[in-house]
């Protein structure tokens, strides 16, 4: 079964708002990348756009990300929806140690190193909130 091509085309005015969002300097480089990757696939005014693998070479991104980053335009409403940064969906992983007993092994790091170390290591942290009964 062969998948359906679907054209990128641009108005002027996305157009140039996705170069001028190339050329300010205060857009994280995944952002840029993203608009690079949809001015390169743009087939307006008879555009001939280059192969996602050409394009990936001369972005510096993956195959995957030019495939994606077009996925990600052809399915979004607008270009701002596009730019716009995804909410994770999933919370992160709580921390498994909170309250006093952080508080306990931020000092504990923060102090001189026992006698024979010279500074405290992740190993030796653990031994010692096993030996002081602040984690199980």
């Amino acid at each position: 079964m062969r998948r359906k091509h679907t054209k990128i085309e641009l108005s002027q005015e996305t157009r140039r708002k996705l170069e001028n969002l190339c050329t300010t300097s205060n857009h994280s480089v995944k952002l840029v990348s993203r608009a690079k990757i949809i001015l390169e696939l743009d087939e307006s005014n008879e555009r001939n756009p280059l192969k996602q693998e050409a394009i990936a070479n001369k972005i510096g991104v993956s195959r995957q990300a030019v495939n994606d980053a077009k996925k990600a335009f052809l399915a979004s409403d607008s270009v701002a929806e596009f730019l716009k940064r995804k909410k994770c969906e999933i919370a992160p992983i709580a921390p498994k140690v909170t309250g006093e007993p952080e508080a306990h092994i931020v000092a504990m790091a923060c102090s001189k190193a026992p006698e024979g170390c010279t500074k405290w290591t992740l190993r030796l942290i653990a031994q010692k909130c096993v030996e002081l009964n602040y984690v199980g």
